[in-house]
Formats: C-alpha cells, structure tokens, sequence
C-alpha cells in the first residue's frame, strides 16, 4: 500500500528524520508516537504529498486516496454547514449520503439546527469537525489524522473511536490521548532522535517494550562512553612514545570509524514535581445554589446546585457548548449570572485558562518566566521542569514571544503549578502536552492537597485523578459519584434503561434483574448525593454564623477593656455569646464528622 524507504528529510541543513524505512500494510492501525518536535507531523505530511524528501523515496499504490487532518487549517466562508459537507458528494446515491452525512454530522457532535448554520460562525475547533466529517465521509484508503481529539468532547471522542474502528480504511494516527490510540490501534511506530522504531503492539504495550529498550540503549551507550575515553587516555598517554606509535595510531583510526551511539538520556518520566504546600482554606472551596445563565434568550443552564468539599478533585465534562467554560468563568467573576455562588474562606484560586498563554510577558525568556515565580527547593530544579515540559537544553533561553501558541501554552501551565494556591480550575490543560508531560502534571494534581477543578476530554488523563464528575447537557449539570470510567459505564446503563422503558424489542446483554439492581444502586447514589449536599449547606452556614459570632465575641471584648463599660448587662451580653458560639462550634463539629 505505502512503503518508505531510506527517507531523510532536512531544515536549514538539519536532518529532522534520517534515514528511515517501512511499510504501511492495508488495514493497519498505526499509532505514531514521539515527543514534540520529534517529526510526526512532518511525517505525515511527507506521506500526503504536502513535503518532499531530501533524499529517499515514499511509494503510493496507483490508486491509493488519503485523508489528511491537519492541526492548522484554512477554511473557506460563504456555505452553511450541510452545503459545506455536501460538496465532496460525487453525485452517486444521494440519499444513501445524505443519511450517512447526518449520522457522521450529528456523531461529531452538531446539532439538527447547525446544519443550516453559516460555517463562519462555527469556532476554529467545530470547522475541525466539519473538515474532519469531508474526510471520513469519503472513505480514503489511508487516514491521516493529526490530534484529531483536541477540539472533540468525550461522547465525539467515542463515536469516532467507533467509526475508525469499524471503517475499512488504513489509519495513522498522531494523538496525545492515550486512551484514545490504545482504543483504535494496534502498531506503534516512535520518532526519536531522527530515527524510527516500529512495535507492533498498541500503545500501552509500546510503553513497556520501550522501556526495556530504553535501559539496553543506556547500557550500550555507557559502555561506548567508557570504552572511548579508556581509548582517549592511551592516546593521550603514549602520543609520543615512538614505541607506542603503531598502537596509537590504530587506536585512532579505530575512535574515527567508530559509529557513535545516542540515546535521549533525558527520563523525565521519573521526575517528581510537586506543588506547594496549599494555604488551609475553608471546609467549602465553592457553594453553588439555583445559578442560572443565559445569554440573551438562551439558557445556557439553570437550577445548578452541588458543593464542592476542601481536597476534592472534580471535573467537568459534557459535549461542547454546554456550559463548562462558561460556569469556570462566572466562579472566576468574569460573567454575571442568577443565583447564589460562594467562594469559601481564605480561598486563593489557580486558574489556567485556553487563553492564558496570551497573558504571558513576551520580552522574557522561558527560564526567566518561571524563576520569578519559582520559590523555595524547587527553584533548584527549575532545568528539569522545563525539560518535563519540552524546554530543555537551548529553549530555555527563548524568548516568550518566539514560541509557538503550543510551547506558551505548557509555560503558563507550568507558570500556574509553581504559584501557591489551594483551588485550582483547569480548562482543557492537556491539549498541547505531550503523553510524558501529562503524566508529570496528572502526578502533581494527585498529589496535591488541595481542591482541582478539571475540565477535559481526557478519558486517560482524567482516571485515577478526579473523584467525582459533573455532566453539563440539555441545561442542566448532574452529579456523578466516582471516576470518569464509573461516570462513561453508568452512561451507557442508563441508556440501556431508557430503551427497556420506551419498550423496545431489541435484545439486551443485561437481564432485568441486573438492571433492576444498577438503576437501585443508582437511585441510592442520587439520594445520598442529596442527603450530603444538605448537610453541606447546613455546615456552611454554621461556618458562617460562627464567623458572625466569633467577629460579636471579639467586638464585645475590646468594649469590656473599657472600665466605664464593664457594666453587668455588657457582661451578660458577652456570656450569652459565648455560650451560642460554643452551641455552633459543637453543631459544626456534628454535621462535619456525620
């Protein structure tokens, strides 16, 4: 189908991959894996025809069609979102296309009223998703897709795992989200150091076998860097000894034809970083009671009521357009909105947002931005974290303003890690980071003692991490207790309910007693969701009267330093406080250890 053979591409003189070869068989799932900057993308886009090698050859079957889905695109204005899609329609079974189109349109998340929407008013990710349906709808004999889940939520996600899986094209895949390449492919090819390895395992097992391969190239690397400088050290010793000569000149010619081994000796997998210690804050990071908001006529949700406890790490999920940015951005003050929503005591905010690489100073380097807000031990690390996050070596003394939206991207996360604070709200924060970065990152949250709001689509990123789930759809958010693959198994329960109520003939693998079960033990779940959140209400507000007291009880003593006010009624005054504030105190304790 595909065969590359003994291909180097060059920039500037600089060989970017060199000299590679191999095969892409019809069928193949192909993960293509490696870290920034590695060449996948250049890759590919030597396999669609957009580059040519320096050297080496790439040869196509006659007719071979590819698919290309690049990172950046230009569109085209002027068509509504149907028109758009049904220009690629070659005339053949229109409406066999058109119920394909729908179903492919509606799976990539639109809705039945975008279809005669302008695409000029779609954002940069959902025109992704139309060019992203142009591609699938033609049925190309190879798929290339780079980091096709960027701009997809979790349900989109799925769907086009689904479609890939079942599509008799050939795939080659460059993607950040793990889970997702371990879903749909089964080959794994790493660009490393200019040079290929191909496994023919899916990503997870890839991961192992590369470790092992990893240690043998160390090892072999070590002993190369022992036996040259044993080499170095004779010549040097007996350079002029003219009885040594013969010897040493041998021992040159040896060093001159010996092909050198390299090896990324860089394993920041194993890099521990850690947030500061959070400030203490309140028992309540965030109390949430009937907030509503709407822009204009729509309503983008309404009755939104849940509290989220100090320590919790949460995250927000749902199709695009539901809400989650903008339920972030009214607890961040920057929209208004209807309802009660409170932000707890002593409580400092971390916030990333997708426009937070905008904020960054421009004139510094990438050092200098994180050394000044870099305290403490880990100030003396601050080489690794940006080795962590692709800023190693030379790129640290880059300019901010030089970077790429990608690499400002991960500085300002790695900027928002380094500041003290006890809430952080993350908004989509894996997008430009690499499988390694997100796995240095995943670890400080978990590790982190305070409170995390994570907004993702992340399915990998988010297992292991978040403790409870919240739903944004149809208006409203719902509460979901447990991971996100806890949240993604009762989804498709409930949907498996839903059919065996509406009376539908088709066969189910559960029975009716396994599915009487799940929906109690979901039922009981709903109730002592609320049965907590009451009791979190009623603890907030005895915070909150205790505060009031505590701000009487202090008042009433600075009066009583004044003799002319040491008056019994003052006095008796002052006891009544202090025995209620004793009463909450005791209450509070209660509903907190209930």
């Amino acid at each position: 189908m595909l065969s590359i053979e003994h291909l180097t591409i060059e920039f500037s003189a600089r060989p970017v991959l060199e000299d590679i070869s191999f095969l892409v068989n019809r069928k193949d799932r192909i993960a293509l894996v490696g870290k920034n900057g590695a060449g996948k993308t250049t890759l590919l886009r030597l396999i669609a025809g957009e580059y040519e090698p320096t050297k080496g050859t790439i040869s196509r079957d006659n007719d071979l069609t590819i698919g290309y889905l690049p990172q950046v695109m230009f569109h085209t204005d002027g068509r509504t979102l149907r028109d758009e899609v049904m220009s690629i329609h070659n005339g053949e079974d229109e409406a066999r296309f058109i119920a394909e189109m729908d179903r492919t349109i509606i799976g990539l998340g639109f809705e039945r009223k975008d279809f005669d929407r302008q695409c000029s008013e779609f954002s940069g990710g959902w025109r992704m998703r139309i060019e992203l349906a142009k591609i699938l709808l033609r049925h190309p004999d190879l798929l290339l897709l780079d980091e096709p889940t960027n701009h997809l939520d979790i349900e989109s996600i799925q769907w086009l795992e689904e479609f890939i899986k079942t599509s008799a094209s050939t795939v080659i895949v460059v993607s950040h989200d793990r889970a997702f390449i371990d879903n749909i492919t089964t080959r794994t090819i790493e660009i490393t150091l200019g040079r290929i390895y191909d496994y023919n395992v899916n990503y997870s097992k890839f991961v192992v076998l590369r470790q092992e391969r990893h240690d043998q190239q160390v090892r072999a690397y070590l002993n190369q860097q022992k036996m040259i400088q044993e080499t170095e050290d004779f010549i040097e010793r007996f350079r002029y000894k003219p009885t040594k000569a013969v010897q040493v000149q041998s021992r040159i010619k040896q060093l001159e034809k010996l092909e050198r081994l390299e090896v990324d000796l860089e394993d920041t997998s194993r890099l521990n970083l850690r947030f500061p210690p959070a400030p203490r804050s309140g028992d309540f990071p965030l109390i949430i009671d009937d907030v509503k908001k709407s822009f204009g006529e729509h309503t983008v949700f309404q009755n939104v009521t849940f509290t989220i406890r100090r320590g919790e790490k949460v995250a927000f999920v749902g199709k695009n357009g539901e809400g989650k940015t903008t339920l972030v951005r009214c607890i961040m003050g920057q929209l208004d909105y209807e309802g009660q929503l409170k932000i707890g005591h002593n409580i400092k905010i971390g916030y990333f947002a997708q426009n937070q690489a905008s904020l960054l100073d421009g004139e510094l380097t990438v050092f200098d931005t994180i050394d000044r807000v870099a305290v403490g031990d880990i100030r003396t690390k601050i080489r690794d974290i940006l080795g962590a996050f692709m800023f190693g070596g030379e790129a640290s003394d880059k300019k901010v303003k030089v970077l790429s939206g990608g690499e400002r991207s991960r500085l300002a996360m790695i900027r928002l890690l380094l500041e003290p604070c006890n809430l952080l709200i993350l908004d989509e924060p894996t997008n430009h980071l690499d499988m390694q970065s997100k796995d240095v990152l995943k670890q400080a949250l978990q590790d982190f003692n305070g409170t995390v709001i994570c907004v993702s689509h992340d399915r990998d990123f988010l297992d292991g991490l978040v403790s409870k789930v919240y739903e944004f759809g149809g208006g409203k958010v719902r509460e979901h207790l447990g991971g996100i693959y806890d949240f993604l198994r009762s989804k498709k329960m409930n949907s498996l309910q839903e059919l065996e109520k509406s009376g539908s003939s088709g066969s189910s693998s559960m029975s009716s007693s396994s599915s009487s079960s799940s929906k109690l033990d979901y039922e009981a779940q709903k109730a002592e969701a609320a049965a907590r959140r009451k009791k979190e209400k009623l603890i907030a507000q005895t915070e909150e009267q205790i505060a009031q007291l505590e701000q009487e009880q202090k008042a009433m003593e600075e009066q009583l330093n004044d003799p002319a006010n040491q008056t019994q009624e003052n006095f008796a005054k002052y006891e009544h406080i202090k025995r209620e504030l004793e009463q909450k105190m005791y209450e509070w304790e209660i509903l907190s250890e209930d």
